[in-house]
């Protein structure tokens, strides 16, 4: 088994040492198994061009202008 050191803050460390007393188990036990549960309900990023990704997106916008990304009066201020 590996050994891990980690510096963790007074008020964690007090839930902890409470935890410890209330489950009669180990603080390295106790940390395991916290880490295992957040490692397994952890979703992965997914995967994917950013138009698959956003593709629910796609029409969203209700009343914007047709010509949104080719006419060049709607960018006049753009960036002011």
């Amino acid at each position: 088994m590996k050994v891990l050191s980690l510096k963790v803050p007074e008020a964690l460390d007090r839930k902890l040492a409470a935890a410890v007393r209330r489950r009669r188990a180990r603080k390295s036990a106790l940390v395991r198994q916290a880490l295992e549960r957040y490692l397994d309900e952890v979703q992965e990023p997914r995967r994917g061009s950013f138009l698959y990704l956003a593709g629910d997106l796609v029409g969203c916008v209700k009343d914007a202008p047709a010509d949104l990304s080719t006419n060049s009066r709607h960018l006049a201020d753009f960036g002011k």
